[in-house]
């Protein structure tokens, strides 16, 4: 298992996060969602959205490669980096994460939980 390190994000994690059990094979969302993480995964991780864009500071080449489909979604992301990756579509691999959970998504308009 891999560690995957969150940078501080003012909504979702203002103190950062240190997640030592982040299994080979799931992917960033995935993980951060079961570790209490809310990022925004409007499409339901169907990479039909770029809610869950977040952008690797380190261990990118681990990561398999961004497909069409990832790389076409990923030019609609806010915020767009050359480390940018969709969350639900990034999957841990072997080495250390250090991700970034940008600011602002293209979601305007968030639904309060009730």
């Amino acid at each position: 298992m891999s560690q995957l390190i969150v940078l501080p994000h003012v909504e979702l994690c203002p103190e950062g996060a240190l997640i030592d059990n982040a299994p080979e094979g799931a992917t960033v969302c995935e993980v951060l969602l079961a570790n209490g993480i809310a990022i925004e995964h409007a499409c339901e991780m169907s990479c039909a959205c770029t809610t869950c864009h977040v952008v690797v500071r380190e261990g990118l080449a681990s990561l398999a490669e961004a497909t069409e489909l990832e790389e076409d979604m990923l030019d609609k992301a806010w915020g767009l980096e050359p480390n940018s990756r969709l969350s639900c579509q990034a999957r841990i691999g072997t080495a250390d994460l250090v991700i970034e959970i940008p600011k602002y998504s293209i979601n305007m308009v968030k639904e309060a939980a009730h």
